[in-house]
């Protein structure tokens, strides 16, 4: 090849290299001149027994003996990985999802917002993050990732992160240590069994946590820390008991299928923003329930639909939406919404279902009218 050529090509490659030092530069000119082919970039990701992220190999020419390989170099801070997009008029986000990978590219610096959904990964390596302590949202659901393949503290340097998405993977246990900037955590459809006391400890900002279809058989008080937790989505799961200590601020509480027959006296009146209740598909009876455990003046909708119920539960005067289907109730207690019916005191409940129950519809009190004059639906 002719040396005008080479030089040429060389100039063309060097300006493509433009991030490297001269000296890289000129070492890779120098090498270029001693092969027959031009050198290959291969990106080689990093997990536990295997080799570092981004190294460089250079293969040998037929003839020639093989030469040392240059020391790896650290990835670009503002590059896009080839396996992702990184869209020009939204340069904080890069989107890797839907895209078969099986392991998880270098972030960039400056990105924020990260989706590698929908993919194969089953690791992450230690330090994965590290590089991007800029994120906020991070999408990691519906991928194949396992507790024994994480690195012990791969979210620890995720100071700003407020969204993290692992659902949809094959964890055994909540991620640890936890970034306290965190707002929101999606674990659901997982396979935790336990949540220690301190799984979640220092999570003051945490507003909504989901931890629905898992194998979860205590909570301990671990949500009681929890100051500004709003969500608490622990349904489908196997709870043989409520959660100890609810948190002042919570406004919905999901616990529906789980295995609970017992709910302590005044348990909800600690968290007075309460406004849903869901506990339908348990074994709750009336033996395990006091004679005021619902009389929360702020629970709007409480669903306690197929359970092993024999008589309506006293509820507050401020509900709304009441669900009893499918228990084994067997009489209509008036009591239960008004301890005193007259002109101005009455219910406010507007739906109450009674269906899949043992009530005669003849069964109904004549004051029922009355006191539940706001109803619109009522079956029977």
């Amino acid at each position: 090849m002719p040396w005008a050529t080479i030089l040429i090509l060389a100039g063309l490659c060097g300006a493509s290299l433009a991030q490297y030092n001269e000296e890289e530069d000129l070492a890779w000119l120098q090498y270029y001149l001693r092969q027959s082919r031009v050198s290959s970039y291969n990106y080689v990701p990093y997990y536990e027994e295997e080799s570092p992220a981004y190294a460089y190999s250079y293969p040998s020419g037929p003839d020639t003996e093989p030469e040392p390989e240059p020391q790896p170099q650290e990835a670009t801070p503002w590059r896009c990985p080839q396996e992702c997009d990184c869209p020009p008029n939204f340069s904080s986000a890069m989107y890797c999802d839907t895209r078969n990978l099986r392991y998880l590219p270098f972030v960039p610096s400056r990105m924020k917002y990260v989706y590698f959904q929908n993919n194969l990964v089953t690791s992450i390596q230690e330090g994965a993050f590290d590089n991007a302590t800029e994120l906020e949202w991070l999408a990691l659901h519906n991928n194949q990732i396992s507790s024994e393949k994480m690195g012990k503290r791969v979210f620890g340097k995720l100071q700003r992160l407020e969204r993290l998405y692992m659902n949809n993977n094959n964890l055994t246990r909540l991620p640890s240590p936890l970034p306290r900037s965190l707002r929101e955590l999606h674990l659901s459809y997982n396979r935790i069994s336990k949540v220690p006391p301190d799984a979640l400890e220092g999570l003051e900002n945490l507003t909504a946590l989901y931890l629905s279809h898992n194998f979860i058989f205590e909570m301990g008080a671990s949500l009681k820390g929890l100051k500004s937790l709003i969500l608490a989505d622990l349904s489908y799961n196997n709870l043989r008991k409520v959660p100890d200590g609810l948190p002042v601020s919570l406004e919905q509480l999901y616990l529906e299928y789980n295995y609970i027959n017992a709910i302590p006296d005044d348990y909800f009146q600690v968290s007075p923003r309460l406004l849903y209740v869901r506990m339908s598909h348990n074994g709750l009876t009336n033996q395990g329930l006091s004679s005021n455990t619902f009389n929360s003046s702020s629970i709007l909708e409480l669903d306690l639909s197929y359970n092993r119920l024999q008589k309506i539960p006293r509820v507050n005067t401020n509900l709304e939406n009441l669900y009893l289907q499918g228990n084994q109730i067997n009489e209509f207690s008036i009591s239960s919404f008004c301890s005193v019916v007259d002109v101005m005191n009455y219910s406010r409940l507007q739906v109450l279902r009674l269906d899949g129950n043992e009530i005669k519809r003849n069964a109904v009190p004549p004051d029922a009218p009355l006191c539940l004059r706001r109803a619109t639906v009522i079956e029977i």
